[in-house]
């Protein structure tokens, strides 16, 4: 059965100026439920993540900021939320549930998180909305117990994985591949082991014919697991991101690489990533598309 990791605080750890749109983490499972893609039992409620796992990826200097409060308001500022007790429970919980996701995968193939892709959460800063990096935390917790030798993060969204290439650019067991648009924040870049910066207004056709040209070549890597940020950000509609592919196209963006797992048996774990569109169903229904593909492969 595939596993979709979602909390209740994932939709409201924030102050009322912020909701919007964090409410999409509330309503993309109810949309699923009601269309009967999937049922309660496909959900799961994480726990929070333990230090020791946390401190695999984040310094601890960083972390003991987080975990005390007393991280500086101009590093708070950065990350664009108000540091509070709620909001790091809720990235410890979504944290825990991209490594719950990625062992559901090892066994299911494929699992979600309705939240998640906190990729601009370096070692030891936060930004972007981004306090703990979920997927190089769920990475560094199949590395560091003998669960996987060699990984590869697909990140997707219109911003490049800053944090995840700063985390792991001296780690030769993860390779970071991230597509991204050239002018969209972080307007000061990291390496990822492949990066592809995309330029501005570029829509479907030029976007998935590079998507296709290089997803055969991240095999050169041999990889036994993939991490897949399926961020929505990418739509010509988002008021944050410069790139312009329809829903059309970036349903088939998440075809291709979830049949690109699937044909090379290699298990994927999915967090949810950006999407900024004012129109709130805009944003849910891509997302939904990248469960519903993700399931109409694997299942």
């Amino acid at each position: 059965m595939v596993k979709i990791a979602w909390h209740n605080l994932f939709a409201h750890p924030l102050p009322k100026g912020h909701r919007f749109p964090m409410i999409k983490y509330e309503l993309i499972p109810e949309q699923l439920l009601y269309e009967g893609v999937i049922s309660t039992s496909n959900l799961f409620s994480p726990e929070e993540v333990l230090e020791e796992v946390v401190l695999l990826s984040h310094n601890r200097g960083y972390w003991e900021q987080l975990s005390d409060l007393t991280l500086p308001e101009r590093e708070q500022r950065r990350i664009g939320f108000p540091l509070t007790a709620q909001l790091l429970e809720r990235e410890r919980r979504i944290a825990q549930g991209t490594i719950d996701g990625a062992l559901h995968a090892k066994a299911n193939g494929i699992a979600f998180n309705v939240a998640g892709g906190t990729h601009h959460a370096g070692s030891n800063w936060g930004e972007g909305f981004c306090l703990l990096n979920d997927q190089a935390i769920a990475a560094n917790y199949l590395l560091h117990n003998g669960l996987s030798s060699k990984i590869l993060i697909i990140d997707l969204d219109v911003h490049q994985g800053n944090g995840t290439a700063e985390i792991f650019y001296k780690e030769p067991r993860v390779f970071t591949f991230s597509m991204h648009g050239d002018k969209n924040f972080p307007f000061r870049k990291e390496t990822s082991d492949l990066d592809i910066p995309l330029e501005e207004g570029l829509a479907d056709e030029q976007f998935l014919d590079k998507l296709e040209e290089t997803l055969p070549l991240l095999l050169a890597h041999q990889p036994d697991f993939v991490f897949y940020l399926s961020g929505v950000d990418v739509l010509e509609s988002d008021k944050l991101g410069k790139l312009a592919l329809s829903k059309e196209g970036c349903k088939e963006r998440d075809r291709k690489v979830l049949q690109f797992c699937k044909y090379n048996g290699l298990p994927v774990q999915v967090s949810m990533g950006g999407g900024y569109s004012p129109n709130i169903k805009d944003i849910v229904d891509a997302h939904c598309n990248t469960f519903k593909i993700g399931l109409d492969i694997f299942e």
